[in-house]
């Protein structure tokens, strides 16, 4: 699951970030924070074809020139994302790119900001910081890498299966915490079998293999990643296609199952090369489960919340249909009595799901699971970030950029969708290998073609680079440890991104797009 890291607090095994002085500002750092208003003003102010869409006047320019603005600063990092994701609340009601005057485009601009998909990546996120509270995902962990094994090649399976089983329920930073003193002391114990031999290249894969199965992981349910929150909210809101909890792990899930098996393959030729024997791995497993000991009252008021929201979730459309009639009766005697004409509501698979998200957050907080200090810990900028992603899709197809951008790329669209497919993979990898995956994804949705398939391969893709430690959090958390020499992580990582690019064609092109229109 996509999260910020939370820069308060040095992760174990990561660098130190001791105070220094103020440094003065590189000139790099100057042309990225210019490069977002100038290329703002010049889209906005120079004569284009972006001013002559029928039907919209300068709308399609200034919702261009803002929507520039954000993808320049989120790649250069100008600010912390979030904050550039407040871009729209401002600039889109002072340029009218809705069209409805101030007030009405200030409301506009705020509406995405409460969509229901915020809401059930807030309780999404609730859910996993409970969690991390009681130690219930380093508890599973430990007992998923005990039964897969505990010989070197299948603990190095073991700890990409547990470390992607945790992700797919919380952030991959703070899978990649957790996940990385387990592998260092599991390391430590075979390195003291060994004779105090350093297991560089075992070492190197297991730490590796943190990082890598934390960001594959996110890729499998709604709440794994932003990203997945983003292409949902933007499916919903522009394309009007709602992808139910139980659907996106269809379509989602399969790639992770399928791709964790690559990544150790990958990590085993490097990590073999020590020639390991099996050693007390077990014993270090069995240590760390018996020092937990048994599962807390924290613990199972927390798995038995988790387990209940699952299930409502996965079974969200046959009990979504089954509760919309009496919803729409309720709003329908509501509208009698008030007389506002405005029952008209679709009870959506979103509403449904936000609302089991809510309820379980509100749960852990009654059950006392889940405490203040917990809440204020959760990154709440990522919430902003997606409402700032839906509000710029929203200015772009209001502010008519995007009937302009689909007459611009129609070249694209008409080439085989196979090669739709395989090209919109190989951008977004390539991009997010430079910027955020959450800013990578955001550009991806707006300039490809609307094909559901191809928005979902570069929704994929997005979490898919494994090459450099700026790539994602949890690169940058392994990269710390000792472990991880850059020629290696770039060797390896480029190969994983050669693969998962071919992966995400062959099956996004083969499987997802036969189920995501269903």
């Amino acid at each position: 699951m996509q999260g910020q890291p939370d820069l308060s607090a040095t992760p174990p095994g990561a660098p130190r970030r001791d105070l220094a002085p103020a440094r003065r500002v590189s000139p790099l750092r100057w042309l990225g924070i210019a490069s977002g208003p100038a290329a703002a003003l010049a889209i906005a102010l120079i004569p284009s074809g972006l001013h002559a869409v029928p039907g919209h006047g300068h709308r399609p320019a200034y919702a261009a020139a803002v929507s520039a603005w954000m993808a320049l600063w989120w790649l250069f990092e100008v600010l912390p994302i979030a904050y550039t994701a407040c871009l729209p609340l401002v600039l889109f009601p002072l340029l009218g790119v809705f069209g409805r005057g101030l007030a009405g485009d200030a409301a506009r601009a705020v509406a995405p900001f409460l969509d229901a998909y915020i809401l059930l990546f807030l309780g999404g996120m609730a859910i996993g910081a409970a969690m991390e509270q009681w130690n219930l995902h380093r508890r599973v962990a430990l007992h998923i890498m005990r039964a897969v094994g505990a010989d070197p090649k299948r603990l190095l399976l073991g700890m990409l299966v547990a470390t992607a089983t945790i992700s797919l329920w919380i952030s991959n930073t703070a899978t990649a915490v957790m996940m990385l003193p387990i592998g260092l002391a599991l390391l430590a114990q075979l390195e003291s079998a060994a004779g105090g031999r350093r297991l560089s290249h075992f070492g190197t894969a297991i730490m590796l293999g943190v990082a890598y199965a934390s960001n594959v992981g996110g890729i499998g349910t709604k709440i794994g990643t932003g990203v997945n929150s983003i292409f949902c909210g933007f499916l919903a809101d522009k394309l009007h296609h709602d992808i139910s909890f139980l659907r996106y792990m269809a379509l989602a899930l399969p790639f992770v199952v399928l791709f964790v098996p690559l990544l150790w393959l990958a990590l085993w030729r490097v990590g073999k090369r020590d020639g390991l024997s099996a050693g007390h791995a077990r014993d270090v497993l069995d240590r760390e489960l018996a020092a937990m000991g048994p599962m807390s009252r924290g613990e199972k008021k927390v798995a038995a919340v988790f387990a209940l929201a699952s299930a409502l979730w996965i079974l969200g459309d046959p009990l979504r249909a089954a509760i919309a009639p009496q919803l729409q009766a309720a709003l329908r005697g509501l509208d009698a009595a008030l007389g506002s004409g405005s029952a008209a509501v679709k009870v959506q698979g979103k509403h449904y799901e936000a609302t089991v998200a809510i309820l379980a957050a509100f749960s852990l907080l009654a059950l006392r699971a889940l405490s203040l200090a917990s809440l204020r810990r959760m990154p709440w900028g990522t919430l902003v970030l997606l409402g700032g992603s839906f509000a710029m899709a929203a200015g772009i197809e209001a502010g008519g950029l995007s009937a302009w951008m689909a007459a611009k790329l129609a070249v694209v669209a008409e080439a085989p969708l196979l090669a739709q497919i395989g090209l919109a993979s190989v951008a977004t990898v390539a991009l997010s290998a430079l910027a955020s995956n959450t800013a990578t994804v955001n550009v991806a949705l707006n300039v490809l073609p609307q094909d559901l398939g191809v928005l979902f391969a570069a929704t994929i893709a997005a979490s898919c680079d494994f090459m450099l430690p700026a790539g994602t959090p949890p690169n940058a958390i392994v990269f710390g440890s000792g472990y991880v020499r850059l020629p290696v992580m770039i060797k390896t990582g480029f190969v994983l991104d050669v693969a998962a690019t071919l992966l995400i064609t062959v099956y996004v092109y083969g499987y997802a797009r036969h189920l995501i229109g269903g």
